[in-house]
């Protein structure tokens, strides 16, 4: 009954400090964000590829995001929790007001979903978190990406990438 209690007692400690960390991105409260992590702080933009260790690499992820979208708002729409992870769905909506991975800013509104796993240290303080989205969504809702169907999308295929359609139209003629 004692480890049923303790479970329970981490489980809470979990769940209330994923949400005191939402409260502050929400709030757009670096400091309280940065709060809300442990001494071992990771943040894994998955659909990026990009990796930040330690405290200052997740401040420098959230300096760029809030000044990106400075009215940056998460809504959860589902919560999971696991034994050693919270997953949280949510919906992102902000507007594009600073420069973000090279492009300036659009003044574009973006929404998408987006899944975040958070993991926690031995003082069930944030570890990490790793997150996943569509990003062809949001650079199309910024307006620097394109359908391939679509008439932008085969213009922007053709300049971007003749080398690649000169090969493939190349393998089709020799199939024949």
């Amino acid at each position: 009954m004692a480890t049923s209690s303790i479970l329970n007692d981490q489980r809470s400690a979990r769940i209330a400090i994923v949400e005191q960390h939402l409260r502050f991105e929400n709030q757009h409260d670096l400091e309280g964000v940065l709060g809300t992590f442990g001494e071992s702080a990771r943040y894994d933009d998955e659909s990026w590829g990009e990796h930040y260790e330690g405290r200052d690499g997740v401040r420098l992820f959230y300096e760029q995001l809030m000044k990106a979208l400075p009215d940056l708002e998460i809504e959860v729409q589902h919560r999971h929790v696991a034994e050693d992870a919270i997953v949280l769905e949510v919906m992102i909506r902000g507007t594009h007001l600073g420069a973000w991975r090279g492009l300036p800013a659009t003044g574009r509104l973006v929404k998408f979903s987006l899944c975040g796993v958070y993991t926690f240290d031995s003082d069930n303080r944030l570890a990490g978190e790793r997150i996943y989205y569509d990003r062809g969504t949001v650079l199309r809702q910024l307006g620097v990406f394109h359908e391939p169907p679509s008439v932008l999308g085969q213009i922007c295929i053709l300049a971007t990438h003749p080398v690649t359609l000169a090969r493939a139209f190349a393998r089709n003629l020799l199939r024949k």
